[in-house]
Order: C-alpha cells, then sequence, then structure tokens
C-alpha cells in the first residue's frame, strides 16, 4: 500500500542514521533541474535534526574548484568492469563545510572529468553504471559505511542491482538497505521504453553486463531500482498512487502493483531560506502575511521591468515553468485566445523548452504587448520577482510528480491554478467562497475548459480584496519546508531496513 503516516508514525524518531544520497546531479556543485536542488534540500534538512546524511555524485569539469575545493579521500579505486580492461580506476574526493552537506565526488578522467556536461552523451550507460558500482566498491573500503542508501532515479537503478546480486555475500555491502526514490517515472533509462521490441525487453532478471557491453544500453535502470530496492518512494503520496496506475505507470504498473506493500510517497519541500519573502535580495519590497499590502510595490517593478503597463489593479497571471507537454503548455495554448477575449489579465512567461511553445508565446506576445510578456529562458532573479509580484501562477500539468512552483508561490502569496494531479493535489485546496477556505484553485479533468473555468473563477474572487487577501494569508501560512519532509524520510529508512533484514532471512 502506499503510505499513509498516522500520527504516532510522524512523530519524530530519535534513532540517528548513516545515509548515503547518490546521484546524477547535487546543488551547489552541479544542478540541472529539481533533482539536484531536493538532495542538497533533503540532506540538509536531515543533517539538521542529527542524522548522518551525506551525498556522493560524479566530479564533473564544469565544477568551480576555486569555490568548491576537494579533499582527497580514497586514491586508485579499482571499480571492476566485469570486461576488459578488468578495472576502471577512479578516484573518491570529498567537500566538508558546516553550511553544506558533506558530499563524496568519483572522480574518472574519461567518463567525468572530461565531460562539460551533466547529461546527453552516447556513453552515459556507461557513467552511470560506473557511479553505481564506484560507490558500492568505494563503501566496501571506506571508514564511514550507511546504514541506508538512497538511489535517486533511474541514473542509478542499477545500485539496488548490484547490491542484490555482485555483493549479495559480501560482509559491508550486504547490511545496507536501499531506498529508490523515482522522481519522475517518465523518463527511465537509455532507450524509448515505450517503443522497444520484445527483444530488447529488460525485464530485469539477467544480470547487469559488462561496462562496455552494448547491451547495456538496452537495460532499464527504472525498472531495476524498482525491483531490487527494499523500499521505492516517490516525491508525494498522491503520485505515489498514481504510478500503480496504467494512465501515469509509463509501463512499470504492474511491477509496482506487484510491490505495492513498498511503494510509498513522501512530499518533496522548499528552501525556506532561499525562498522567504522577507529577505529575498532579489525582491525589491519585502513583505510577510502581516504586510502582503507591500506586493504592490513587488508588482509595479514586475510590471516595468517587462514594459508592461504599470497598473496596481491589474490581473497578473504569470507562467513559471519548463515549457513542455507535461506542464499543460498545449491547455494553455488553447485557451489564450478565449482569455484574452473575456477578461482583463496581464500575463508573464518565465522558462525555456520546447521550441513550438516558444514560438507561440513569442508570437502571442507580440500580438498582445500590453498584456503579455515572455523570457524565454530560466533566469533566478526574475522566478523570485514573478512569485512576489503576480497574483496567480499557472500549473495545469498533464502530470506531476510533486511540483515546486505551487509551493515557492504560496510562500509568496501567489496563488497557484493547478491541475488535480501528483504533488498538486497534496499541496493546494481548492478555494470555497461560501466556506471562505482553501489554497488556490483546482481543475480535475486534462481539459481546456476544465482550466478555462478555474481562471475564470480565480478572477471573480480576485475582485473582492478582503476575500482574497485572506486567501494569500492562508496560502503564506501552509508549511512546505523541509524539516516536515525529512522526518518521514527518517520512517521511511526504518521501513527500508526492517525489510532489508527480512529479505536476509529468506
Amino acid at each position: 500500500m502506499v503510505n499513509i503516516f498516522n500520527a504516532a508514525e510522524k512523530a519524530f524518531i530519535k534513532t540517528k542514521y548513516k545515509i548515503l544520497f547518490v546521484a546524477s546531479e547535487s546543488a551547489p556543485f552541479a544542478q540541472i533541474g529539481g533533482l539536484g536542488g531536493v538532495i542538497f534540500s533533503l540532506s540538509r534538512a536531515l543533517r539538521e535534526i542529527g542524522q548522518d546524511a551525506r551525498i556522493m555524485i560524479p566530479r564533473y569539469a564544469g565544477m568551480d574548484l576555486e569555490k568548491f575545493p576537494l579533499e582527497m579521500e580514497y586514491k586508485e579505486l579499482e571499480v571492476p568492469t566485469g570486461g576488459t580492461p578488468e578495472f576502471l580506476i577512479c578516484n573518491v574526493k570529498k567537500y566538508e563545510r558546516p553550511d553544506i552537506p558533506f558530499t563524496y565526488f568519483l572522480e574518472n578522467m574519461e567518463y567525468y572529468e572530461k565531460r562539460a556536461n551533466i547529461y546527453g552523451y552516447s556513453d552515459d550507460s556507461v557513467r552511470w553504471a560506473l557511479l553505481s558500482r564506484g560507490t558500492l566498491e568505494f563503501l566496501r573500503l571506506s571508514k564511514w559505511v550507511p546504514d541506508v542508501i538512497v538511489a535517486c532515479d533511474w541514473h542509478v537503478g542499477f545500485l539496488p542491482n548490484y547490491l542484490k546480486t555482485e555483493y549479495k555475500e559480501d560482509p559491508v555491502l550486504s547490511k545496507i538497505a536501499t531506498v529508490f526514490s523515482i522522481h519522475n517515472i517518465f523518463y527511465q533509462g537509455m532507450f524509448d521504453y515505450r517503443s522497444v521490441s520484445e527483444m530488447d525487453y529488460d525485464a530485469g532478471q539477467a544480470p547487469i553486463p559488462s561496462l562496455f557491453d552494448p547491451r547495456l544500453l538496452k537495460l532499464n535502470g527504472m525498472r531495476r531500482g524498482v525491483m531490487y530496492a527494499d523500499v521505492v518512494n516517490t516525491v508525494s503520496p498522491t503520485y505515489a498512487q498514481e504510478i500503480l496506475t496504467a494512465e501515469f505507470g509509463e509501463g512499470l504498473d504492474a511491477l509496482l502493483r506487484e510491490r505495492r506493500a513498498r511503494v510509498y510517497g513522501v512530499l518533496n519541500g522548499i528552501d525556506y531560506r532561499a525562498f522567504n519573502p522577507e529577505n529575498d535580495p532579489y525582491v525589491p519590497a519585502h513583505y510577510n502575511s502581516r504586510n502582503i499590502e507591500r506586493r504592490e510595490k513587488n508588482q509595479i517593478f514586475l510590471q516595468k521591468h517587462f514594459g508592461l503597463p504599470q497598473n496596481k489593479e491589474a490581473f497578473v497571471m504569470s507562467i513559471v515553468a519548463r515549457l513542455s507537454e507535461q506542464k499543460g503548455i498545449d491547455l494553455i495554448m488553447q485557451i489564450i485566445e478565449p482569455l484574452l477575449a473575456n477578461i482583463n489579465f496581464q500575463l508573464i512567461v518565465l522558462g525555456s523548452g520546447e521550441s513550438e511553445y516558444l514560438e507561440f508565446f513569442k508570437n502571442i506576445a507580440e500580438k498582445h504587448p500590453k498584456q503579455i510578456a515572455v523570457h524565454p529562458m530560466f533566469d533566478t532573479a526574475l522566478r523570485h520577482l514573478i512569485y512576489a509580484g503576480s497574483d496567480v501562477v499557472l500549473v495545469p500539468s498533464k502530470f506531476e510528480p510533486c511540483g515546486l512552483t505551487q509551493m515557492e508561490a504560496m510562500r509568496y502569496g501567489t496563488i497557484p491554478i493547478v491541475r488535480e494531479t501528483g504533488g498538486l493535489a497534496d499541496t493546494v485546496e481548492d478555494f470555497n467562497p461560501k466556506e471562505d477556505t482553501g489554497t488556490g484553485f483546482v481543475f480535475k479533468k486534462y481539459d481546456p475548459w476544465a482550466f478555462f473555468t478555474a481562471v475564470v473563477r480565480a478572477r471573480e474572487a480576485f475582485r473582492y480584496q478582503q476575500q482574497w487577501e485572506r486567501l494569500i494569508k492562508r496560502a503564506m501560512a501552509r508549511d512546505f519546508s523541509w524539516k516536515n519532509s525529512a522526518r518521514e524520510y527518517i520512517h521511511l529508512f526504518s521501513v527500508a531496513r526492517e525489510y532489508h533484514k527480512e529479505d536476509l532471512r529468506l
């Protein structure tokens, strides 16, 4: 069953664990998407409540070694390849500072240090298999051995597989429990699993071949992580339930249903130090829930920055997202003209993505320059300014494992309009004007007119400013800090260790 922790289970667990997060990226060293930020923030939150949480990632060429000087932890680590050459030689370095989680770095000149990018190489299958096996080889020889390894997403899905097969008799490694963390089940491995032939299908039972064997390309890292980990976790309770269905399971729903007793969902948090309207360096007028009238100054500044008419009475909508099908951008495209014809608003779009979406927003902004503005790339400062100065944020996702935008926006008093899916369903309560409850506007069906209705509802509610201010205050009062999630993770680690002990007895 998907987890629903009771009050006792959610209570702080005093057991101290040693935890290692293994991932392809982690802030502040190397980060492309949300994965790196989540791992950094969660590790730091766990350390703040007494857990020994550490991180292991590759050491890429793009790292700033002047800003982050590394120390040698283990030199000339021999990592078995299963082929010829018999070993790849790696170093393990570390970075340890009070304000940043203890992080290990797997060095290898050919596969990491020569690579400027994190992803996108033809031999990525080798790079991720090396990270999985290199981590385990290092732990065999390390003075510090974790109680639990959290393998983050498909890139390190081989790690639980190696642990349960190649290292099942190892006196050190065999004691380590594993959690496989699914951040987005849509991405599973090195090939398009949705169109794979029967000959290439990876059932997960065959041994992992040599790092240099072409068959490695055909393995599904996501499937193997789900099959071999002691516990499977994803990033929200609702998404954990959704991936058990054919609609959201991306071909792994049957396997997940087989393992449903070990499938959990712990909601991600956001970094309250980085997202704080009281002291945000990117926001011209600081504020909190007691003086939200100061948001008007930010709205005027935002409008001026984007060349929109400066009007504190305007209904300012925003999109802060990767412009992709997953994010429901096609719904926005379908309703934008009807919205322009029926309600008064301004729209600010921030984000990069697929060319067809970028072109659409560019054209619509040129057609309506006094209502729509676009910044076609990610920008941290603008992201914060938009949260502080807009009235609503549009998040009509087709699916959303967790979603951070809606939580970040509510922290700043920007009201989310979301589809009821995944983490959006877990974090946004639909506004009820009669009861004066809720924190946003929610629609269920993935349909443009359901979305249109939600936007119109929000615009109508905006007319009643006193009630709207109470809505803002309720949204800002929600606690999405990592401290809550960290406590649930401690419980998850205890569950993983119990399952691991149970499996060892079999």
